[in-house]
Formats: structure tokens, sequence, C-alpha cells
């Protein structure tokens, strides 16, 4: 799988850099190409020499040495690189990195090279956390940086916590994972997410339970699957997810415009979202003051989003959620139908544990073409690959 791949190994300086080698040892049996780039910090913690026995190939750790007149060295290797990992990536390195601050060898030749990046963090826990490195490392994600979420455990300064970079056999298999072919690989992908609002007038209004910590996921592994995903979000808590165009709304009307909007240019497209039924007749531009006795609010249907793009649906892998409190197989069966979906992912959100605020969930998948297929108690994460992985297979 590594087998003549051309590997950029970035080494930053901090105590983890004796891990380094270990990768770069593990890469070279692996089958891959490997060239070492360092800083000059890293040299305090381990020498040049160890990782040109590892390699075979001299160690690069300043701009302005060429090793070959011919070549810009900077430049060579940012084009020959399948892929440059960073590791360990200190909280120096990746300021350095978000900010396009090109100032030595690894930084310059980074900011000249088209193939994807992979960063490792490894330091104390406080200085991870801090809000600087958090939002440097966000910039990256946002960069379309792979960023490695480091492990934890003891620290070198005697803390106890999140910052120890992965085992070099982990970041191998991290590393293999990044060349394997993908399922959903140059496909379009648009999730809907979260409840609705559905406003009565300027501080109240009626939705839902829903967490959309579901469509969340599966926005997430459409995404390691290798697809352009867009997710379409009510409001949701959290932080987004990185890597694909994020569109907020507010009401059923606006979540079917942006879904709408970007349907013709899709391959699959799940309705995770739980739109709401109804709406008021009539919404309040002012604050309704509370009156004396009973209040009536009169409500009229929302456009049903998920019939809507069934009716119009020419070439794409429609999936439609049935979220049930009784007889859920029934129900789901007939919204296959009535809906024009192609999958309805049905569970049953009266049990608590795999409701819409947990992180876990228990479903069944109906298929129009196919046999019902049964997903037990997971993690929403874990249950989001194996549902995108089932969709995919219609798509081949």
């Amino acid at each position: 799988m590594l087998t003549n791949r051309n590997i950029l190994l970035c080494v930053g300086g901090g105590i983890a850099s004796y891990k380094a080698a270990a990768l770069a040892s593990k890469l070279v049996q692996a089958g891959a190409s490997v060239q070492v780039a360092m800083t000059k910090n890293a040299q305090q913690f381990i020498g040049k020499t160890t990782f040109e026995a590892l390699t075979r190939k001299p160690v690069y750790d300043d701009v302005f040495i060429e090793h070959d007149a011919s070549k810009i060295a900077h430049i060579d290797l940012a084009d020959e690189a399948d892929l440059i990992v960073v590791a360990p990536a200190t909280a120096n390195l990746i300021a350095k990195l978000a900010t396009g601050i090109a100032d030595d060898f690894i930084t310059t030749t980074i900011l000249a090279a088209k193939c994807p990046v992979v960063v490792a963090p490894a330091m104390n826990v406080n200085m991870l956390e801090h809000p600087a490195t958090v939002r440097n490392l966000d910039q990256l994600m946002a960069d379309g940086v792979q960023v490695i979420a480091p492990g934890v455990g003891n620290l070198a300064c005697g803390w106890v916590g999140k910052g120890r970079l992965p085992e070099p056999e982990d970041l191998v298999e991290t590393i293999k994972g990044l060349f394997e072919t993908k399922p959903l690989a140059g496909r379009h992908v648009l999730v809907s997410a979260g409840p609705t609002i559905e406003r009565i007038d300027p501080v109240r209004y009626l939705t839902n339970d829903s967490s959309g910590k579901m469509g969340v996921a599966l926005a997430e592994a459409a995404r390691d699957f290798g697809a352009t995903v867009t997710l379409v979000h009510g409001p949701i808590k959290g932080e987004l997810p990185s890597g694909m165009t994020t569109v907020a709304i507010e009401s059923g009307d606006e979540m079917l415009h942006e879904m709408l909007t970007r349907y013709a240019a899709q391959d699959l497209v799940i309705m995770a979202a739980a739109v709401a039924d109804y709406r008021p007749t009539i919404q309040y531009t002012k604050k309704q003051k509370k009156i004396d006795g009973p209040l009536q609010i009169e409500l009229e249907e929302t456009t049903d989003i998920l019939r809507t793009l069934g009716e119009q649906k020419t070439h794409q892998v429609l999936v439609g959620f049935a979220a049930e409190t009784e007889q859920v197989e029934v129900h789901a069966l007939k919204k296959l139908e009535r809906k024009h979906a192609d999958f309805i992912v049905a569970n049953d959100v009266s049990r608590p544990e795999i409701g819409f605020s947990s992180d876990e969930n228990q479903v069944t998948v109906f298929e129009k073409n196919g046999p019902a297929r049964h997903y037990g108690q997971q993690l929403k994460t874990d249950l989001a690959k194996g549902l995108l992985e089932q969709f995919a297979e219609v798509l081949r």
C-alpha cells in the first residue's frame, strides 16, 4: 500500500522527536520512500545521522543549503511528495503553518506543497488546550490539513493528559488509510441535520428534540470517505465539522430552499434533519402578551422536504429517516413508498439510550430494492460509517 509512495516526514522540536525515528523506520519497512526534514530545535533532541541511517537519504534542515545545485530543494521535495507528515508537530510549528509563516525548510516546503498534509500534534496538555493552539488547529483543518488527535497519558513534563504523539505503529496505519481508495471519492453528498424552528413570534417557536448528532456523524463519515460534502443544519450544539460546506438555517422553508438549490449536483442526499411537520399560520412580528384563559394557535402543514426531493429525483440516491415511538417497521415501510426514497433509516426514539440526544443509536435500514438491514446499538460515529458503506454500494 505504501510501496513507492514518496513521504516527506517533517520532524518538529519536542521530546516526541525520538518517536519520529521509529516512524521513519516503519514507513521504510512498509515500502515507502521517506525523505526527512527537521527543524533546528528538533536536532536538540535527536540527530540527523539517525534519520539518514534509517532512510539512506540526506536530511534537510536549511532552506539555503542545496544538496543538488540543479534543484531548489524545498520546491523539488514539495513537488515529489505524495504526502507530508508533520510528527511531532509542536505548538510553534502549528502556529507557523496556520498563519502561512515560511521561515525555515519545513514551513517553506509545506507552503509550496500541493499534496495532502497530515499534522500530529505533541505537546503539554495546557499548551494543546490553549485558545491560540485550538484556533491554529481549527485553521489548519479548515485549510484541508488532516490533524491526528494526540493520545492521552503521561507527558514528559510530568503532567498527565492529552498531548502524547500516537505510537509509530498507529501513525503508519493512519497513513496507509490515506492511500486507500475511498468509497465516495469524487461523489457529492448533501446532508441535512438537526431540528428546524417555526416561529410564533420573535421569542417563541415550535421545534423538536433533535440534536443533529446523527446527521453530523453522517456528514463527517461522507467527508472521510472522500466525498465533497454540504451540511445543511438547523440549530445544533457543539462545533461544526471541518472539511465541508456548512449552511445554517432556521425554518423548514429555509431548509427546503437550501436543499433544492443544491439538489441537482448531488449523488447522495441524506435527510437526517427532523423537520417540523407544522408551523403557526400566523407569525407575529412582535412578542404576544399573555392573556387570561387558554391560548389557541392555528397550525398549518409545512412542506414535506423528503417527499419533494423524492418527486424531483433523477439520478440521486435519496435517504430519509423515520424517528418513531411505536410500530417502527410499519411506519418506515409506508414512508419509504410515500416519499419515493431509496432508503429509510428507522429508529425508536422512545428509548432514551438511542434517542435524539444520545451518542448512540440503533437502526433498521429499509431499502426500496433490497432486504432490511439491522444495525445494533453503537456510537453514532461508528454507525454512520456502516450506513455510508451501504449507501455507497448502491452508488457503485
